[in-house]
């Protein structure tokens, strides 16, 4: 194939950092983790900062993520717009203090090194029509650093695609690549989003492998990985675990931390039992009837986009409700079924199908 290939680049859309808002959660596709963080079931020793700049990326494209089959047309107009040459491409920019808040200059250009030179390749796919589409780079290319405060970079069809196109994923908080200094601990949080609610149990052997690690018992690997991984989830994630072992099997147990108590941010969106969980979670806690139950259970259980709806919704209702030093569980039954309706209302109003149709907005009364 000609060198000179490389070097075609075709720009099809551009994606900046425009608000100095940070999301809560992010949504993290299993393709993308499993391709780029978990290739062949080993985690990638990926820097805490490249780290930032993956979360930072998914956060701007992520009004622009969806599920294919609840937006079968969004992927066809993707396929449009990347997969129909090769070497497509979408240009990005970000914020430097996002990446380095301490404001290394070094740090950044590290980070971006990083993502530009990792799993750098030839990449296929094959588009609707049945056509290979060859893309060349890693996650990003050719990196600029702009002493103005950003770095714009591109990314490649290939890699953006499983970041935007996310049949199945998990939720991740934001703030894990700030809060938690570890690389490996936020890998591990993000494997750790996977798991059953049962938990699962490992191989001593498997684990080392996984994450890079070279202990020489289940003793040592529980007590100088995992118990401090633990402390680190348990303080800054939604989500942290117990963990025990026998022999050279070592058992996990995801459990929500205090962060959960109030907006439990890990309802998945693969899977019945996690709805289910999350449904029991709202009837018990709100004092929700049986007859009370019936439309919101259908709008959550049945429809991707009301579920995310709701659970922003209700992620108002209690940030609200702190700010007035009131405590949620205050209303019960049909009255915080109609203060949820009531966010939903204004939200929904607020977006571009809002303003077209402004009372086309989810029904769960």
């Amino acid at each position: 194939m000609a060198f000179q290939e490389k070097d075609l680049r075709l720009i099809r859309k551009e994606f900046e950092d425009k608000t100095e808002k940070n999301p809560e959660r992010i949504r993290l596709g299993n393709h993308f983790v499993d391709d780029f963080i978990f290739e062949d079931n080993e985690a990638a020793d990926i820097p805490i900062n490249a780290l930032r700049v993956i979360f930072n990326i998914i956060s701007i494209i992520s009004n622009e993520q969806f599920r294919p089959e609840d937006r079968p047309k969004q992927l066809s107009l993707f396929d449009e717009e990347f997969e129909t040459e090769n070497n497509i491409f979408a240009s990005m920019k970000i914020r430097n203090n996002k990446i380095s808040p301490s404001g290394s200059s070094k740090q950044v250009v590290d980070a971006y090194e990083f993502l530009a030179k990792f799993k750098m390749s030839w990449y296929k796919s094959v588009n609707s029509k049945g056509k290979e589409i060859k893309t060349f780079g890693g996650l990003i290319s050719t990196p600029s650093y702009d002493h103005r405060g950003y770095t714009s970079f591109l990314i490649s069809s290939y890699w953006l695609k499983k970041l935007m196109v996310i049949p199945e994923y998990n939720y991740v908080l934001y703030n894990l690549v700030y809060n938690i200094r570890n690389n490996k601990h936020i890998i591990f949080a993000i494997w750790l989003s996977k798991l059953p609610a049962n938990g699962t149990a490992v191989k001593l052997s498997t684990l080392n492998k996984k994450f890079g690690l070279n202990y020489k018992t289940a003793n040592d690997f529980c007590f100088k990985f995992l118990k401090p991984a633990r402390l680190s989830l348990h303080q800054y994630n939604n989500l942290s675990f117990n963990y025990r072992y026998k022999g050279d099997s070592i058992f996990i147990f995801p459990y929500h931390t205090k962060i959960s108590t109030d907006i439990d941010l890990s309802v998945k969106n693969t899977g019945q039992p996690e709805i289910t969980r999350r449904l029991r979670y709202f009837r018990k806690r709100y004092g929700l009837q049986e007859n009370e139950m019936v439309q919101f259970t259908y709008q959550y259980k049945n429809i991707a986009q009301t579920r995310e709806l709701i659970e922003k919704a209700f992620r108002e209702f209690i940030r609200y409700n702190r700010s007035k030093g009131i405590k949620s569980t205050s209303f019960q039954g049909k009255a915080f079924l109609i203060e949820i309706q009531e966010i939903i209302i204004r939200l929904y109003r607020n977006t571009r199908t809002g303003t077209l149709l402004p009372n086309g907005y989810p029904v769960i009364i």
